[in-house]
């Protein structure tokens, strides 16, 4: 069982997200365009007047947008990732008593 995190969670890593978990992100924006596309279609047969000429012309127009979405290509990593400096609760041990510090 999986408990929600409160913390923040940082990026130690510069590497992109996995490319199956591109593809599937380009899987569903294309199936969601193409969704609206069928009720832009389905709606455009029902109505009349003004509204049926817009669903028609967002019926036509989605596809290329769908695609030009879909092939957008995967997000630009920064160049470096994020840091975070960590700060001690408690000071620092110091060095042995026996030894001078340098």
């Amino acid at each position: 069982m999986a408990f929600p995190r409160s913390e923040q969670v940082y990026r130690i890593t510069g590497a992109p997200t996995a490319l199956s978990d591109d593809m599937r992100g380009r899987q569903r924006r294309y199936l969601l365009s193409m969704g609206v596309r069928t009720l832009c279609f389905i709606g455009a047969t029902i109505v009349s007047g003004p509204l049926r000429w817009v669903l028609i012309v967002g019926a036509v127009l989605l596809p290329y947008l769908a695609v030009v979405f879909a092939n957008a290509g995967r997000a630009a990593m920064p160049s470096q990732p994020p840091t975070t400096v960590y700060q001690a609760s408690r000071p620092a041990l110091g060095g042995s008593p026996d030894v001078p510090p340098q």
